[in-house]
Order: structure tokens, then C-alpha cells, then sequence
């Protein structure tokens, strides 16, 4: 195995390393909890009654993804969140959820909300997309 490199003392190329892969955490002993990614579309009559806007029920025609995760035990205070283009990086004392997006999206343009009787937080990312004939809004 030999590696190229512009400079003799590195290892490996800059392209051989995952994307994303600097938040992998794998020696971290906290369990994963539960999550479940929604979609969200927003539509109109013109959408539900006419089907004007060319928008079917797939996730390519989504505007929102909402990450529902649980955490039983958990203090709104306990948690950290840091939101990423590509990842959702959430910690607390018992638990944490390193997910890969199946989407990119606006980090700098979410909401999350913690729903203490559910022990659930809830955090809605808007999705980042090229506009096509499908997403032209």
C-alpha cells in the first residue's frame, strides 16, 4: 500500500478520509437512543385538489425533515445539540445520536423543541436542494 502526497511527512490524502468523519466518536460508551426522521411538505388546495404544482408524497418534494428523538430521563439543560450541513450531533449525560443526514440542509435555519411529556426532542431542519421542476420555491 503506498500513499501519495505532496509533502513527505502526511499519511494520507485529504480525499481518502470520509466526509463527515471528524464528528465519529466510536470509543464514546453512551447508548444511542431512539430517533425517527418525518418529512414535512408543505401544500395548498392547488397541491390537494387541482395537482397544479407537479408535487408528489416523496421526500424529493419535501421542504422539512423533523428528527423525533427520545430521551427518557433527560433534563432540556442536559442536552447539547450541534446541527452540521450533512450532521445532527446530540449529546446528554446518558445518551448520543451521531446521525449522517439522508439530506443536506440549513443549519443556520432550524427549531428544535423539547416535549418533556413525551421525554421526546423534536428538531426540524429545513432541507437544502437545487431547484428543479419539482422544487422551484
Amino acid at each position: 500500500f503506498q500513499v501519495k502526497s505532496d509533502n513527505g511527512k502526511t499519511i494520507w490524502n485529504t480525499e481518502d478520509v470520509p466526509e463527515e468523519s471528524e464528528f465519529d466518536d466510536t470509543w464514546d460508551p453512551r447508548e444511542q437512543p431512539e430517533y425517527q426522521i418525518l418529512f414535512k411538505q408543505c401544500v395548498g388546495t392547488e397541491d390537494v385538489f387541482f395537482g397544479m404544482s407537479m408535487k408528489d408524497p416523496s421526500t424529493a418534494c419535501c421542504e422539512d425533515m423533523v428528527i423525533k428523538i427520545k430521551l427518557p430521563d433527560t433534563k432540556y439543560s442536559d442536552i447539547t445539540l450541534d446541527i452540521q450541513d450533512k450532521v445532527l450531533d446530540l449529546r446528554t449525560p446518558k445518551k448520543k445520536l451521531l446521525l449522517h443526514l439522508p439530506y443536506r440542509v440549513n443549519s443556520k435555519n432550524g427549531k428544535a423543541r423539547f416535549l418533556s411529556e413525551e421525554e421526546t426532542l423534536e428538531v426540524t431542519l429545513r432541507v437544502s436542494r437545487k431547484f428543479d421542476l419539482i422544487n422551484f420555491v
